[in-house]
């Protein structure tokens, strides 16, 4: 397998390693040319090609049987293509005003062609921050991230109280109505019930009792400490 080179990388493979990335927590999970193409909005065909070059290049390695995988090469490149989007991110939604719901489709647009000089100028000015507007973690410097899993509302018992940490970013229809509501990261909650059979639960938060179906249950991580 030949070595990658560094410079310059092409937006689609940024966007599949971060796509790859997302699919497997784990470095030794593997995702299907399906799920890569769902995630992506292509077809089949098309990625099992550009998957093929990426192996070659050294970013992903096919498991036979299993699906593809990143190269460590690969998730490094993954990691600073997060880095950028998460930064790119809080930067639109701290000094624009953009809502949480929007900054995941510009921060996409910008991330491409942000330099890494100006992403680390971002940095300085935000701080050296460690999540984005989400919560999602953002990936330091030397490209390390603390990316544990949260337990989510849904897996909540009754009467147990927690902190809203993370909020999946993939539904802005989700994102926007839970701003409606007033909920969003660092808010407190309680766990009144949870109905049988996937029906909704009931949390109080902010003095209010409010019911969520469990789709929007699951996209809401807290900590629990």
């Amino acid at each position: 397998m030949q070595a990658a080179e560094q410079h310059p990388v092409s937006a689609p493979v940024e966007d599949y390693v971060k796509a790859i990335y997302s699919l497997t927590p784990d470095p030794e999970q593997t995702a299907s040319t399906s799920q890569i193409a769902d995630r992506l909005g292509l077809t089949a065909g098309s990625v099992s090609t550009m998957l093929k070059r990426m192996d070659t290049a050294g970013y992903a390695e096919h498991v036979p049987y299993r699906g593809v995988r990143l190269t460590e090469q690969g998730r490094q490149l993954a990691l600073g293509v997060i880095r950028r989007h998460r930064l790119l991110e809080l930067f639109l939604a701290q000094s624009l005003d953009i809502p949480w719901e929007d900054v995941h489709r510009f921060a996409d647009a910008l991330e491409h062609a942000a330099s890494d000089e100006l992403i680390e100028l971002i940095a300085a000015k935000l701080g050296d921050p460690v999540t984005d507007p989400h919560g999602d973690p953002i990936p330091n410097r030397a490209l390390e991230v603390d990316d544990r899993a949260r337990p989510s509302v849904a897996q909540l018992s009754a009467g147990r109280r927690a902190v809203i940490v993370r909020v999946s970013d993939d539904d802005p229809r989700m994102l926007r109505y839970l701003g409606e509501l007033g909920i969003g990261i660092g808010c407190e909650l309680e766990l009144v019930s949870r109905q049988p059979f996937d029906g909704p639960v009931t949390i109080t938060t902010g003095g209010r009792e409010l019911s969520l179906g469990l789709p929007l249950a699951r996209a809401i991580h807290v900590d629990t400490r």
